[in-house]
């Protein structure tokens, strides 16, 4: 509940402000509803819900007046005006929004006097410094280890890519196909050594054994007059790679644990996967979209007479793709760090709560927190922040395509939070009630996480993976 303060000066203010009627004029001073649930649990039709604020919620749809909240209400404090239930906090917090002087937030003043308290026992405990006692282990940064692309040096030319085992290296090029891409894998395979690491031909020593034009992986070698030909434009590339981020969420959705993450490496042992277990969840939620039924290799079930498909796309931090990035040394071993702080851009969409799932984000009006001691570090909130307002280390970006918005109005308690809320411009007041404008709508879903009435009817669409890339 909230509570008036004592510098509170207008008395009916944040009556006059609360949308549910929940807060009355008692001996001259602000009486607010207790939000202690006993409404919520006799309700013969669960038309009441709490929400994810704390507060309580009345489900018009389903509500059909009886009145048993009324009268279990242990301080009166409901009314039921026209079939509408009122008085029951849905902790939208617009009073103290509105008069954040007279108005404060019970929730966080009983938390203050609690650790008040705990701090004075410890005060009036006798001192206990020759007792040996565990010290906090406060978490304020995670880390993850794997192997990334200094972008700065990276030339795309997708080396990584092909010597990578298990395909957990995706590069795209903005060179057409028929143009090299300075991969040099045609120096790799040429067994005279006759091209070098220029693409330049000794035609002294070719043989015309065409191994490079078979390797070459853009198609832009050819033969003329019985010499090899390179199609080069010698320019520098640009273009985007996407790697397993090493995070291991895909072993911890795994079935039947067929993937590991062992000593902070990934390992997959492919006989344990059966035809009752897929990896359906473990694919669909690749922060970076690399992991994938593997498309060669197959596991043999005698029993079903079947073939079963097999995993790929994630790093076993072999480190081959550092050893063949020796041109340029774009490919490293790296380690990203995080203190849970995101910047001043977050708009406070709830997408990155949506996404997660270690649990390790909660949601708060205006701000995030995040469990330090649950996030490992995937940065799926970051591959989905429409805003960038929290930091990755992936050229991948999720972006939002399109979706569907809309407030419904039976369970609108027009407080307004949404409005004030939605920095696009996309929630507009007509006529006492708030609707959605559709045209400035972006689908990040601020609105629909701010609301305490859970009004909004909402759905939105990512990109896929080649169009996010």
């Amino acid at each position: 509940m909230f509570l008036s303060t004592n510098e509170c000066s207008e008395k009916e203010n944040c009556i006059k402000s609360c949308p549910t009627k929940s807060i009355k004029l008692i001996n001259g001073v602000p009486f607010s509803c207790l939000t202690c649930g006993i409404c919520y649990q006799n309700c013969p039709n669960h038309a009441i819900f709490k929400n994810s604020y704390g507060g309580y919620v009345v489900d018009r749809a389903k509500c059909n007046g009886c009145g048993m909240c009324m009268y279990n209400c242990p301080t009166n404090n409901i009314t039921i005006e026209d079939g509408i239930v009122y008085g029951i906090c849905s902790r939208c917090g617009v009073c103290a929004e509105k008069y954040p002087e007279s108005r404060i937030d019970g929730f966080e003043l009983e938390k203050d006097k609690q650790i008040t308290l705990i701090k004075s026992l410890n005060i009036l405990n006798p001192p206990l410094d020759n007792v040996p006692h565990k010290s906090e282990n406060l978490i304020t940064e995670v880390s993850r280890s794997y192997f990334g692309t200094d972008t700065e040096k990276c030339i795309f030319c997708g080396r990584c890519q092909e010597y990578c085992p298990t395909g957990a290296i995706h590069v795209k090029v903005d060179r057409d196909n028929g143009i090299c891409r300075e991969c040099r894998l045609c120096m790799d395979v040429c067994p005279n050594g006759s091209m070098n690491k220029l693409q330049i031909v000794n035609k002294s020593t070719c043989t015309l054994c065409l191994n490079c034009m078979k390797a070459c992986p853009n198609n832009a070698i050819s033969v003329e007059d019985s010499n090899i030909i390179v199609n080069n434009l010698r320019q520098k590339p640009t273009g985007s790679i996407v790697s397993c981020l090493n995070c291991g969420l895909c072993a911890d959705l795994c079935e039947n644990e067929s993937l590991k993450k062992d000593d902070g490496k990934l390992r997959y042992n492919p006989t344990i996967d059966t035809e009752n277990v897929t990896h359906d969840k473990a694919i669909s939620h690749c922060p970076v979209q690399t992991l994938r039924e593997d498309e060669e290799m197959f596991i043999y079930d005698e029993f079903a007479d079947e073939e079963l498909p097999t995993l790929a796309g994630f790093c076993v931090s072999c480190g081959k793709c550092a050893q063949v990035c020796d041109e340029v040394n774009a490919r490293q071993y790296m380690t990203q760090t995080w203190d849970g702080k995101v910047s001043d851009d977050c708009i406070s969409c709830g997408i990155c709560v949506e996404v997660c799932q270690e649990d390790a984000i909660t949601l708060y009006r205006g701000k995030i927190s995040v469990d330090l001691s649950k996030c490992i570090l995937c940065e799926n909130c970051a591959v989905h922040c429409p805003v960038d307002a929290i930091p990755k280390s992936t050229m991948y970006k999720n972006e939002i395509r399109d979706g569907f918005n809309f407030i419904e109005q039976q369970l609108c308690m027009h407080c307004g939070v949404c409005y004030g809320i939605c920095s696009y411009d996309a929630i507009e007041k007509v006529d006492d009630s708030y609707v959605v404008n559709e045209e400035n709508c972006t689908y990040c879903g601020a609105c629909k996480n701010a609301c305490p009435a859970r009004a909004f009817l909402f759905e939105r669409n990512f990109k896929d993976s080649i169009e996010g890339i």
